[in-house]
């Protein structure tokens, strides 16, 4: 007898552990896209209608052909780039360029420069088109506020104050525009004709919140926040559904609509993956293993593909009196976008 409980524990303990080392997963890396050049990177878009995966990276964002998995082209000299914001029925693409607080602006078939426009608020960080007005909002970190451009024209037409730094904007094609504040822990929400704010809601027991999606469908905001916890709130009201937990260092969450399955990138190396039973309820499937710095993500909705960018660290320089808190430096060689599938 207990031989038999001796079996029996060290079955269970081997299943345990093949469940925890994710043979029992939902997804899985089918690719591991090494890519060039060295330096920080931050937000990546897909544009569907070329099949490109567009990256930032330091100063130049990379056009992946998502295809062949090889790169399509460069776009040089975006300083500071933070994001890539898609216009496919203008056949652009506007890219956000913190440190020259400003925008360039390509042909997406092309990947030509059409133009820079010059003068955004501080910092342009992320950035929106929203389809509904034609017009694409650069959200300025070190401004408070959020530059709005004709996209038509190629112009900056007006200035949207905001009660604090703001992170990641989704838009819902209909007339509304939601924003992070990360330092206040609220969204804010815009409203697209007039491009004034309309209200701001709390989103306790969420703090200091970075990525932002939506479903359009059930009316559900989800947003990533810095105490590991992803909230959920109704895009119509504002009232909070519920809130889940999710890893240490997030970044970024994007919603897939065929699956129904929001996705929390977390630095530590591990995307939560929460899956919408209905509106009003949602469960944790997983926290599949990554690599430590994938802190951001994109989605293709048409394969149900999950794309992050990630680099391997080395030690930090020793402090001195002009850098006291030096960072880590990526090595070299080891950038490259982690390519993630759905296996069941």
């Amino acid at each position: 007898m207990k031989k038999l409980f001796y079996f029996l524990a060290l079955f269970l303990s081997i299943y345990s552990a093949a469940s925890l080392y994710g043979q029992t997963s939902g997804y899985k890396i089918v690719n591991k896209i090494k890519l060039p050049g060295e330096g920080g990177w931050d937000y990546l878009s897909i544009d569907e209608s070329n099949n490109r995966l567009f990256i930032s990276h330091a100063t130049v964002v990379l056009a992946l052909d998502l295809k062949t998995g090889t790169l399509a082209g460069t776009i040089e000299d975006t300083p500071g780039v933070h994001g890539i914001a898609i216009a496919s029925d203008l056949n652009k693409a506007f890219i956000s360029c913190g440190r020259s607080s400003a925008v360039k602006v390509i042909d997406l078939k092309t990947l030509a420069v059409i133009t820079t426009i010059n003068g955004t608020g501080k910092n342009p960080d992320a950035i929106l088109y929203d389809q509904f007005s034609k017009k694409v909002l650069t959200f300025n970190g070190r401004s408070s506020n959020a530059t709005v451009i004709d996209a038509v024209k190629n112009q900056i037409i007006d200035s949207i104050p905001l009660a604090g730094k703001p992170e990641f904007p989704v838009s819902d094609g209909k007339g509304k525009i939601y924003v992070n504040i990360e330092d206040k822990s609220i969204i804010t929400v815009i409203d697209a004709k007039t491009m004034k704010v309309e209200k701001s809601w709390p989103i306790a027991p969420g703090e200091e919140a970075s990525g932002l999606a939506l479903d359009n469908e059930t009316h559900r905001l989800f947003t990533v926040c810095g105490n590991k916890l992803m909230v959920v709130v109704d895009a119509l009201d504002g009232h909070v559904v519920t809130s889940l937990p999710i890893g240490e260092g997030c970044d970024g969450v994007k919603f897939d609509p065929g699956l129904k399955r929001a996705y929390s990138s977390n630095g530590e190396g591990t995307m939560t993956v929460v899956q919408e039973v209905d509106k009003d309820h949602f469960k944790v499937l997983e926290n599949f293993p990554t690599q430590p710095s994938a802190r951001t993500l994109t989605v293709d909705v048409r394969s149900h593909h999950i794309y992050m960018p990630c680099a391997e660290f080395g030690p930090a320089p020793e402090p001195t009196a002009d850098n006291p808190r030096p960072r880590r430096t990526t090595k070299p060689g080891s950038f490259a976008v982690l390519d993630i599938a759905p296996v069941k």
